[in-house]
């Protein structure tokens, strides 16, 4: 695409390779979960699939080669539960686990008694997860490494006078940040100092219920940045690339609906900038295996270090099409001690590609709709992906994540994959729960969406649009 990705055919490996190990349990559960099964079988490794109660009749349970019941529908009592994860890996003489995304996947306490007990973690390092997953101390790491950061406080923010002292420093608006949280909770926005306290003291409460930590921090916050995220991969042995960046500025209280990749608001010096950076960013701290180092992009071209992903994302099928790299294979070799298949110059960004996070939802209100799929059809055709577990008869249970099919789609330029996305959701059938998959459909018709000019604030904008106009056209 641009200057930082050249055209070259990218190293494949022998196909007569060995398979990096002989059997690896999965820590998860849906379409991740059925994902690793699928690039397994590809290299000839065993699998093992771990479940709950609420899903023993899950694909990923029906096509691992074991599975073993880890307990009740609770995620803390069965995805989250350590000692039942291990015995599992244990009983079946699993050699190495993949966590995924979500449950485990970013929890150093479980990478370290993997490695007590002779387990390999596909993922990083405890060290490195600790490290980028408390954002103060990311921050501070970055900072030392040159990554340029939002202006906010030098660490975490202990009082609410100390509050009101850095928020006058670095100007309204601001945003106090949890400094161990993730997906939008304990982060309150500020737009002036009568306000702070009570928000301050909202967020420090809402961190510590949800991840057992009150300390906060906070930034300048940027009124209409876009939202962008770099793919990385390293090896154990020092080498660090990245596979070219992704746009996932349409979300929803900082939840990701739609990711694409390239950006369409990235020019070639801008994409060589960003991307060299977040190889810098990974180097600074030894990364290896998967990563996503992730930054928000002002108007004027600046960006700012928000956040490091210490584990495959949810959307990195978007950067698999237009790399033709397959990132869970090449994480299951790194995790076995092998270097990158690839080299920076073997990366080619070719194409652009679409992915719709379709989740079992209201598609206007995105309240939680749970139940059994009566009817289901996917759309196929060419340039199009569907990550997903769900079957004719599947239950979607209440206990978790909403998100219950990936809709791909891959075209040679950006119109293209918009007018394939449309025909894909045209003709996906899912009866018997409501989906966000109309919501989709309004996005891909709305001017905006169509031009690229779009931020992480415009989901506000087109949910007030739908409240004035719900039935008819968005323009």
């Amino acid at each position: 695409m641009g200057a930082a990705i050249k055209r070259k055919a990218p190293a494949k490996p022998a196909p007569n390779d060995a398979p990096p190990f002989k059997k690896v349990l999965i820590a998860n559960r849906g379409e991740i979960a059925l994902r690793v099964i699928l690039a397994c079988k590809e290299m000839g490794v065993q699998t093992v699939a771990v479940y709950s109660e609420a899903d023993r009749n899950a694909l990923h349970v029906r096509f691992a080669d074991e599975e073993v019941c880890i307990g009740p529908p609770p995620s803390g009592k069965s995805y989250l539960n350590i000692p039942q994860v291990i015995a599992a890996a244990e009983v079946t003489g699993a050699e190495a686990i993949h966590p995924g995304y979500g449950f485990l996947s970013e929890n150093p306490h479980f990478v370290e008694v993997c490695q007590a007990c002779g387990i390999t973690f596909i993922g990083p390092s405890a060290e490195i997860i600790r490290k980028m997953g408390n954002k103060s101390q990311a921050k501070a790491t970055m900072l030392a490494a040159g990554v340029p950061l939002m202006p906010g406080s030098d660490g975490i923010i202990e009082t609410v006078e100390e509050a009101l002292v850095v928020a006058e420093q670095i100007g309204y608006p601001v945003i106090v940040k949890a400094s161990s949280g993730g997906g939008g909770r304990g982060m309150r926005i500020c737009n002036n100092p009568e306000e702070l306290p009570d928000l301050y003291n909202n967020a420090r409460s809402e961190a510590k219920g949800a991840f057992g930590d009150d300390s906060v921090y906070m930034e300048k916050y940027l009124l209409e940045p876009r939202h962008i995220e770099v793919q990385i991969m390293g090896d154990q042995h020092g080498n660090v690339v990245h596979l070219g960046e992704r746009e996932c500025s349409i979300q929803r209280r900082h939840q990701k609906l739609i990711e694409e990749s390239p950006s369409a608001v990235l020019d070639p010096a801008l994409r060589q900038r960003i991307c060299d950076t977040a190889v810098m960013a990974a180097k600074a701290v030894g990364y290896y295996n998967a990563g996503t180092i992730e930054f928000l992009l002002d108007k004027r071209g600046d960006f700012f270090f928000m956040e490091m992903n210490t584990r495959v994302q949810v959307e990195h099928p978007v950067t698999e099409l237009v790399t033709g790299i397959d990132i869970v294979k090449e994480q299951l070799r790194i995790a076995a001690g092998q270097k990158l298949s690839f080299r920076q110059e073997d990366v080619v960004q070719k194409g652009h590609a679409i992915e719709c996070r379709i989740n079992a939802e209201d598609p206007f209100k995105f309240t939680p709709s749970p139940g059994r799929i009566t009817a289901l059809h996917f759309p196929g055709g060419p340039g199009i992906r569907v990550d997903t577990a769900m079957h004719q008869d599947a239950v979607i249970p209440p206990h978790y994540d909403s998100m219950v099919a990936k809709l791909i789609a891959y075209g040679s330029d950006r119109a293209e994959a918009i007018a394939r996305m449309r025909r894909a959701l045209d003709t996906l059938v899912i009866e018997g729960i409501k989906t966000t998959a109309p919501l989709h459909r309004r996005i891909m018709d709305h001017p905006d969406f169509i031009a690229g000019t779009f931020s992480t604030k415009w989901m506000e904008t087109f949910m007030e649009e739908l409240k004035r106009n719900p039935a008819g056209d968005p323009r």
